[in-house]
């Protein structure tokens, strides 16, 4: 493959992927909003004419009225790798007074980089194997790809994916692969690309904490009443110890510690504090005694709590004692912790935890709960990336991991084969908050590296 007429199309197509992507972003396919839902469907159908337009033989929407995904395949080469390719394109709902650089849905271009909902997380990944291909096939003369592909872009990854595990088992016939690529990750800076090799679990929960039958004026019974938002707030309190770890009883009973190899390729990457601050917009580090920021995020397990409301959160406060106090909780987890022994921990914590006078109610999603992944870290594939990555970005790529989670598991398993990983989102590209954004520069190295990988892929044999 001729590679400075890969790189040459992406530059000059460059403003065409950012108008693509652009237009994707004007439909508002926010997840978990009733009155959106058709927006979703209309995302779901401009992907899957832009698919068509690209070239692709086959291409179907699934599941129309719950959160549609997009599949499509171009299998015609029999004795190639075959590629299951997995993003989203449903987004996070916005809150339009907080954004600053534009609204939401009104993408724009500043100094280098495209706002927007949606452009980095995760409609903007999809672009980058969508201009990949189109690189591939006019840097190659190709009339198809040199690896078989299928792609399978969900509809509620945002809300948890919860008719997604049942939309692979009626599918499962059409999935089949010799290795996933999931994009829904991120690198690790621009300037140094690096090979996402793992990812955390992740569970969700609802906690409610019940005190009085009803709200009770507090000059009535101030004092000898049970507040739930001050049972709430210390266990809360005491999630964490003195050495930065989870105080939930076998929280770490089955937690793998991260090996030296491991421990190795994260201390390769360039990091500070001070940089770290400056693009995560965190504030400060909360450290766990003997890990590193980068093993913490990677390879240890969290809890955080997410949302906490009781009593009159807003207008003008009652002097009431509320009847309830609820918390969100968000648990991320490591190999080999697994769904249903984390929530019975969780169980039997609240239930330890808290004071007899106080009533509680815990819901733990362990249906839509995700396990943790690691791609085998001597599989081709990974240096295949690893190379492509260098020719993507013309440095050469370290190994990292991803501290959020997916439906990982589930694809391995009806796909028949190993995950590896490639996204284009950067920590500073505040996904889920206001003026999301996406540095073009890396949309365009990363289809160019997607471009290498397919071609570098069909001589691979696993």
């Amino acid at each position: 493959m001729a590679v400075s007429k890969l790189h040459d199309y992406l530059l000059e197509h460059e403003n065409d992927l950012v108008a693509e992507l652009s237009d994707w972003v004007r439909i508002p396919s926010v997840a978990g909003v009733p009155e959106q839902r058709i927006e979703v469907v209309r995302s779901a159908r401009w992907l899957a004419g832009t698919l068509r337009a690209i070239g692709f033989p086959v291409v179907e929407v699934w599941s129309e009225d719950e959160a549609p995904a997009v599949y499509a395949e171009w299998c015609a080469e029999p004795s190639a790798p075959t590629v299951l390719i997995y993003s989203h394109h449903d987004v996070r709902v916005s809150k339009d007074e907080q954004w600053q650089e534009t609204r939401p849905h009104e993408p724009v271009v500043r100094d280098g980089y495209l706002y927007g909902r949606g452009v980095s997380d995760a409609k903007g990944q999809v672009l980058t194997h969508l201009w990949s291909l189109r690189a591939h096939l006019a840097a190659t003369g190709r009339t198809a790809p040199a690896v078989n592909v299928k792609l399978l872009i969900e509809g509620e990854e945002e809300t948890g994916s919860p008719h997604f595990r049942q939309l692979l088992k009626d599918h499962r016939n059409r999935l089949a692969a010799d290795l996933v690529v999931f994009s829904d990750t991120m690198l690790w800076q621009a300037g140094h690309p690096a090979v996402c090799t793992s990812i955390r679990g992740t569970i969700n929960a609802h906690l409610e904490v019940y005190g009085p039958q009803r709200d009770v004026h507090g000059g009535a019974v101030s004092g000898p009443a049970p507040n739930p938002v001050l049972a709430l707030a210390a266990l809360l309190g005491g999630l964490y110890d003195d050495k930065g770890r989870v105080t939930v009883p076998g929280f770490y009973d089955a937690v793998i510690e991260p090996s030296e190899r491991r421990r190795q390729e994260l201390a390769e990457l360039p990091f500070t504090e001070e940089d770290w601050l400056a693009r995560s917009e965190t504030g400060g580090i909360t450290h766990e005694a003997g890990y590193t920021v980068l093993e913490q995020l990677w390879t240890r397990p969290a809890i955080e709590a997410i949302s906490v409301i009781a009593g009159d959160p807003e207008g003008v406060p009652r002097a009431v004692v509320p009847a309830v106090a609820t918390a969100e909780l968000s648990i991320r987890t490591v190999p080999d912790q697994t769904v249903p022994a984390v929530a019975e921990q969780l169980r039997r914590w609240v239930a330890d935890a808290l004071p007899p006078e106080f009533g509680h109610e815990l819901s733990i999603t362990e249906e839509t709960g995700q396990d943790p992944y690691q791609t085998p870290e001597d599989h081709p594939a990974v240096q295949v990336l690893a190379e492509a990555m260098e020719a993507g970005f013309g440095k050469p790529a370290g190994r990292m991991g991803n501290a959020g989670g997916g439906p990982v598991r589930w694809l391995e398993k009806v796909a028949g084969a190993p995950v590896v990983f490639f996204g284009t989102g950067l920590p500073e590209d505040r996904w889920h908050d206001s003026d999301e954004r996406a540095a073009i520069e890396v949309l365009r190295k990363g289809a160019a590296t997607l471009a290498h990988f397919w071609n570098r892929l069909a001589e691979t044999k696993f």
